[in-house]
């Protein structure tokens, strides 16, 4: 039987991943702080609220930040002008420091968990997050931190969490890029990862990538979502989906990927496995967003206002 984790074990599960992952991180979630970057950044913003802010955020706080993707992309694109980033993990602010350095912007950082914020009330106009909240222990605590730590009129914008019915639909093609890995690097020609230590024609994933079924502790229905939101006092709640055949597609070129040496993976097979997602995240935009359930999709987006 097992027995169920502490708050304080699954933050130190998370500080324990999260340090590991953070070295490798944005190489393997394909992380941009270019043009690409941006555009998927803004894109996200735009379906959380429905819009671009006409005018730009004065002070916001991302938390869960890790490497900076949302915070350094929203930097360079004028949408926040202040920007200071929290995280559990040192090693992921360390990694967010070595970018906000290399892209010459400044940048506030502190270690902290999302349910104790070392920040005044009222301190920004925008709270924000990308596949943070479901690593989170005490849910309802960070949400009621991230409307103390909101001014009145403030936005709380998250975005990148995994629905309930879409966590287990991204499975399917998870485990079956796994049973394939083998013939897969064989017809590519790479050698297996060197964090994976070889079982005959497998390979068995160790260190970050085995922790990964340890720190998701949430998967989440767009009433749940919105019902966090609603108890903690905000107002004007927009719970929204993205991405259905896109992550499909996504997650099962990326644990193929997971499985080869990084150095090994063609470039063409790159090109394939980019514009292919992009492609079919497109698809997804124009033709199944807004018209299946926000429920049916692989990430939900929630947006929030502070009365």
């Amino acid at each position: 039987m097992r027995v169920p984790r502490s708050a304080a074990d699954i933050r130190e599960e998370n500080v324990r991943y999260h340090d590991i992952a953070a070295g490798a991180y944005d190489h393997k979630w394909g992380i941009d702080f270019g043009a690409k970057g941006r555009m998927q950044v803004l894109e996200k913003v735009r379906k959380a609220l429905g819009r671009l802010p006409a005018t730009p955020f004065t002070q916001s706080l991302e938390v869960g930040a890790g490497t900076g993707y949302f915070s350094l992309n929203l930097l360079r694109a004028g949408v926040v002008s202040d920007a200071t980033c929290c995280d559990i993990s040192p090693g992921m602010l360390a990694a967010l420091q070595d970018n906000s350095r290399r892209l010459g912007l400044e940048v506030h950082t502190a270690v902290c968990p999302a349910e104790r914020l070392p920040f005044a009330d009222g301190s920004f106009d925008l709270v924000l997050g990308h596949a943070v909240l479901h690593h989170l222990p005490d849910l309802p605590g960070a949400f009621a931190e991230f409307v103390r730590v909101l001014r009145p009129g403030g936005t709380l914008l998250f975005a990148g969490e995994p629905s309930r019915h879409g966590d287990v639909l991204a499975a399917v093609p998870k485990r079956a890029a796994h049973r394939l890995a083998p013939l897969w690097r064989r017809a590519v020609r790479a050698g297996p990862a060197r964090h994976l230590p070889v079982h005959g024609n497998g390979a068995v994933p160790v260190d970050d990538h085995a922790l990964e079924h340890v720190v998701d502790v949430h998967a989440f229905s767009p009433r749940e979502l919105s019902g966090l939101a609603e108890r903690a006092g905000f107002e004007g709640i927009r719970v929204c989906g993205e991405e259905l055949l896109a992550s499909w597609f996504g997650w099962t070129n990326r644990a193929l990927e997971a499985t080869a040496d990084p150095d090994d993976v063609p470039w063409l097979w790159r090109q394939y496995a980019y514009r292919g997602y992009l492609a079919l995240k497109q698809l997804d935009r124009l033709l199944l967003e807004g018209r299946l359930p926000a429920a049916a999709f692989y990430n939900l987006m929630l947006s929030a206002r502070r009365p």
